[in-house]
């Protein structure tokens, strides 16, 4: 049992570990609070079974590519849209606009679901499999807003001018602040969108939900209750998760 506990706290860290997602043996003996000669032995284990893996320049250990391949079988038999999908249309029924479902991929985010309203006739229309670069849109700065900072960070400083940061970040500051996020004309001139974040179990962010939808006759009270049904949705989609924060 404590083999078992030492390797999951050595996962645990690794897992949480929000710079590379690699460590060094030493940096992992003082997380696990463990002897060097000790950690030395597990580490073998776990590479043993392909839990961990050393990179060959750096000597720092990671994940396994095990985990992967564990992961795609449990998204498989979660069946991760068919979950989460009864959300986003119950979302589409009540605001009658276009939703979207959005995961964060580097540098950018992969539009993964989008569920039209046949009520609207006029749509705003991103492509299923889209990329967005990060910057852009209320989907991602809200997953950007509830993002570990040094994770953000490497996605702005590699996307965005130095002058333009600290604004940037300010607005992810207030985003986070307010729960939610808002895009006008940033994409597409005269449409806008209001996103939330999907958090899982660990309080990761996993994703994002989005209103997309036309400016030219937008009132306040018209955004306040996209507002507050896209917060709703998003809120029981991260349960759904396993989020409870």
């Amino acid at each position: 049992m404590q083999s078992i506990d030492r390797a999951m706290n050595v996962i645990k860290v690794l897992v949480s570990n929000s710079s590379e997602n690699r460590l060094s043996i030493t940096e992992l003996s003082q997380e696990c609070d463990l002897p060097v000669s000790s950690m030395h032995r597990l580490l073998k284990a776990m590479s043993k079974h392909g839990l961990i893996q050393q990179d060959e320049q750096s000597k720092q250990y990671g994940l396994g590519n095990i985990w992967l391949e564990y992961g795609l079988r449990m998204y498989d038999k979660m069946d991760y849209i068919s979950q989460i999908r009864p959300e986003l249309e119950r979302l589409m029924n009540i605001v009658e606009e276009s939703v979207y479902l959005s995961q964060p991929i580097e540098l950018e985010s992969l539009i993964i679901e989008r569920i039209d309203s046949e009520k609207n006739q006029i749509r705003v229309y991103d492509q299923l499999g889209s990329r967005v670069p990060m910057h852009l849109g209320a989907a991602n700065k809200v997953m950007l807003a509830f993002m570990p900072y040094n994770q953000a960070e490497k996605i702005i400083d590699a996307l965005l001018p130095k002058q333009e940061r600290p604004d940037f970040w300010k607005t992810l500051q207030e985003t986070k602040m307010k729960g939610f996020g808002i895009s006008h004309s940033e994409r597409t001139e005269g449409t806008s969108s209001v996103a939330v974040p999907i958090l899982n179990h660990f309080g990761e962010v996993h994703g994002a939900v989005s209103i997309g939808f036309v400016s030219f006759n937008l009132t306040e009270d018209r955004l306040d209750f996209l507002i507050k049904n896209v917060m709703e949705t998003g809120n029981r989609v991260s349960t759904k998760l396993g989020y409870s924060g």
